[in-house]
């Protein structure tokens, strides 16, 4: 029997009011045995993402500075944090439904290796098993990056 890939991350949009209550997150993390300036160089090129991002669809190309992304409800854009010393990798991807997603993500230097930690939001409308599923997901794509890197 063939292996069925699950569904791709729900959206989970962080409030667009500022005030908004805060929603749960959960910082997921994944230590890398690659030097932090290595695993930054290729965190910091949009076109190594599909190598271990499985939510992300396929990247096709660049549109005025946003990258576009191929996902099964359609066409979502991605803009990248510029390359910047300290490790940030925060991105916005636009869904095809127009759903805005802020997605913190760090790297951090931790001995000879590195730390990976990026920062899922909880909708207030996600529901427990939604939930996990995600994090779960982030947690899959982020051992991949590990190995991959």
């Amino acid at each position: 029997m063939a292996d069925t890939a699950p569904p791709p991350p729900t959206p989970s949009p962080t409030p667009p009011d500022p005030q908004a209550a805060p929603v749960a997150t959960r910082h997921i993390a994944v230590t890398i045995d690659r030097p932090f300036a290595e695993a930054y160089a290729f965190l910091s090129n949009p076109a190594n993402w599909p190598l271990w991002a499985s939510g992300l669809g396929t990247l096709r190309h660049q549109i005025d500075g946003s990258w576009v992304a191929d996902q099964a409800g359609g066409r979502a854009t991605i803009v990248f944090t510029p390359r910047n010393e300290f490790g940030v990798l925060d991105h916005r991807v636009t869904t095809p439904e127009g759903h805005v997603i802020d997605v913190p993500l760090r790297v951090m230097p931790n001995g000879r290796g590195c730390e990976v930690v990026l920062t899922l939001f909880r909708h207030p409308t996600m529901d427990d098993a939604t939930w996990e599923r995600d994090a779960e997901w982030v947690r899959r794509d982020l051992e991949k990056l590990a190995t991959t890197v």
